[in-house]
């Protein structure tokens, strides 16, 4: 079976009921997520052996939040259980014409005084095939930066591969910042995934002449991005998600992929979201499964990610609670959505 080891901050996901607003909400709903978390959920139920390394503190918060992320088939293991807070993050799920928004109480989160030898990442690796980190990760803070380039390194040495959303977060750092510590870590990294943004805020290398507020995205405006990428780190893999936003509801979601000799293009879902927090880790998931496929094409890959990610946006919550057999069945075209009896 492939092994696949994810690292990086989960938080306590606390969102507003009934789609209102911060200021009139007067409950919320406790559930838990984080990019790299749901990277692992995902291809848990895949049936993908998986490992989630985080730093969580050790009170009853922090059992919770293991508790949940346990029954779904990670192993949490080897997860720290050190410092004295989880991170939070509120959300106001948007409607219509109104966005969505996310607010987060993360300072001081067990994982950000997280210091880059707390961890036997060669120990953890052993056996291991993949692993898998955010650009999240390394904006916490500079210990969690180290920890992920320790990580990225050691995982690169011993010949794993290596996979990197980069999930630019402006809350987080700035472009410049961002920049500072990403574009070293793409050294060991061998596919990378994102989005237009990303891209751009993250490594530098921006699409022409896109308005991803339009609700129409050329998928081949990115055919350049992919090759200034290529040209200036080197990946073996690259995917870019692409997302048509034509309101808070609605969205079109599809994206590209490079293999390392061509490029290919998915099929354009359209989604009436449900939830779209976690789309982009459902995507990256179907990628590294994909990959670990061995005798999938290219264009298979690409066809189940952007499949399972457009499912994704079905789901109340961080977490893709989609199957394989669902997955390919829309992936062949069936999105008729009628009762299974």
């Amino acid at each position: 079976m492939s092994s696949v080891v994810t690292f990086g901050e989960i938080m306590m996901r606390l969102a507003t009921q009934r789609r209102e607003r911060f200021t009139q909400s007067r409950e919320f709903e406790v559930t838990y997520g984080g990019g790299e978390c749901n990277v692992a959920v995902s291809l848990s139920l895949f049936g993908i052996d998986t490992t989630f390394i985080s730093a969580i503190p050790k009170n009853d918060i922090g059992q919770a939040c293991i508790n949940y992320i346990r029954q779904f088939g990670v192993n949490t293991n080897s997860i720290l259980r050190s410092g004295n807070r989880l991170g939070i993050y509120f959300l106001e799920s948007g409607a219509s014409m109104r966005a969505s928004k996310v607010i987060y109480d993360r300072s001081g989160s067990s994982i950000s005084e997280i210091k880059p030898d707390d961890i036997d990442w060669k120990k953890i690796f052993s056996g291991k095939d993949w692993f898998h980190f955010t650009g999240i990760t390394p904006a916490i803070s500079s210990q969690a930066s180290e920890a992920c380039k320790e990580a990225a390194k050691i995982a690169s040495e011993m010949g794993l591969i290596v996979s990197a959303d980069m999930n630019y977060r402006k809350n987080l750092w700035s472009p410049e910042e961002a920049q500072k510590t990403m574009k070293p870590l793409m050294d060991f990294v061998d596919i990378v995934i994102g989005n237009e943004e990303d891209a751009e805020k993250c490594l530098g290398v921006s699409a022409e002449n896109v308005d991803v507020t339009s609700g129409n995205i050329d998928p081949n405006a990115y055919k350049p991005v992919i090759e200034k990428l290529q040209t200036q780190y080197d990946f073996k893999k690259i995917a870019i998600t692409l997302r048509e936003s034509l309101s808070a509801d609605d969205n079109n979601w599809s994206a590209i992929y490079f293999d390392g000799k061509e490029i290919y293009i998915g099929k354009k879902y359209p989604v009436r979201i449900v939830d779209r927090v976690g789309g982009g880790d459902a995507f990256a998931s179907g990628i590294i499964y994909g990959n670990l496929q061995k005798n999938w094409s290219s264009q298979q890959i690409l066809d189940f990610a952007v499949a399972s990610s457009a499912m994704s946006h079905t789901f109340h919550g961080d977490f893709n609670l989609v199957s394989i057999e669902e997955v390919n069945s829309i992936a062949k075209g069936d999105t008729s959505g009628r009762v299974q009896r």
